[in-house]
């Protein structure tokens, strides 16, 4: 072998850190957060400790922090060059990953720690869900079951959403999904209005195009407008057994009310409800991650590799 040869083994695009050795990148930050505020925080069948956010989610909003303020620094010495004419703009932050992986409970948790920091206190968290087609299309598109797939997404109206918030306009309406309902809410909005951080969580939010296009048509992503990206990670069992757990939970919360999409599931037994969620997770979710969401995993700057019982115990850092 040449000795210009790449061992490709041995190359890697990420600094990995076991749990010992992130945590300790925490330095002096405090924790801000009290038992009080986690409960309000954590998902459905994730008991997320207080030591969790402090060795995994302090660390990283101590690393955000320092992106976000070297951005703003970016930002005043520009503001200064083009003598005060240029809008500022939210930092953004993009989480992806599988269903039932925990992507909801870590963006909370983040924009809850880095709305603490005094340089960025306004932060804002949008999910991709309200960018989701109407059932009502879904079923004419025949696409019902493929619902959290890349085609189920009005992909022209979430690169909008995004450009605008990224241009920095004063006001910017995000559709509202609830998943109660299964469904877009009419007529309701959430409205971002210069946040300094805006944090996008979705299955797909690092997701290209497949397939062919025509050329020389220039193609824009959502991914495009993160300036920081966090993929949250698990194997595939363990993915399977929380979806599984919260279906079975569900059952007794959001599937009692006579207007949720799913209250036929209500008065199911433990082993229809297992069996129910096993060939919904198996026809549909599983079927997504491996086809469209996996793939996206080496495209984030930051990896959470979680184990069964939900914590954080290796860290990927891409390098700079």
């Amino acid at each position: 072998m040449s000795q210009h040869s790449l061992d490709t083994k041995s190359y890697s695009p990420y600094i990995t850190f076991n749990r010992e050795e992130w945590k300790r990148l925490r330095d002096a930050t405090p924790l801000s957060l009290r038992e009080a505020d986690l409960m309000k925080l954590r998902g459905l069948n994730e008991q997320i400790s207080l030591e969790e956010v402090a060795e995994i989610y302090l660390p990283l909003s101590r690393l955000l922090n320092l992106h976000v303020g070297a951005r703003q620094e970016l930002y005043n010495a520009t503001y200064t060059f083009l003598n005060n004419r240029t809008q500022k703009v939210p930092y953004i932050i993009g989480i992806g990953g599988s269903v039932a992986v925990g992507k909801s409970t870590t963006a909370r948790i983040l924009q809850a720690l880095l709305a603490r920091w005094p340089n960025h206190p306004k932060v804002e968290l949008v999910t991709t869900d309200g960018f989701l087609y109407p059932n009502r299309i879904l079923e004419q598109r025949g696409i019902m079951k493929r619902k959290g797939f890349p085609e189920s997404y009005d992909v022209r109206k979430l690169i909008e959403f995004m450009a605008r918030v990224k241009s920095g306009d004063p006001e910017v309406k995000a559709p509202v999904y609830s998943h109660l309902a299964y469904d877009i809410v009419p007529g309701e909005y959430q409205i971002v209005r210069q946040p300094d951080i805006v944090i996008v969580e979705g299955l797909n939010v690092l997701q290209i195009a497949k397939g062919t296009r025509k050329k020389h048509t220039p193609q824009v992503f959502v991914s495009d407008f993160f300036d920081f990206s966090i993929y949250v990670d698990a194997r595939e069992q363990d993915i399977a057994n929380w979806y599984v757990e919260r279906f079975k939970m569900l059952r007794h919360t959001a599937f009692q009310k006579a207007e949720s999409y799913f209250h036929r599931y209500a008065n199911l037994t433990d082993e229809e409800a297992v069996s129910t969620a096993t060939r919904i997770w198996r026809e549909i979710n599983l079927l997504n991650l491996r086809e469209n969401i996996v793939p996206t995993k080496d495209r984030a700057q930051l990896i959470l590799e979680k184990a069964a019982d939900h914590s954080v115990q290796r860290v990927m850092m891409r390098k700079l």
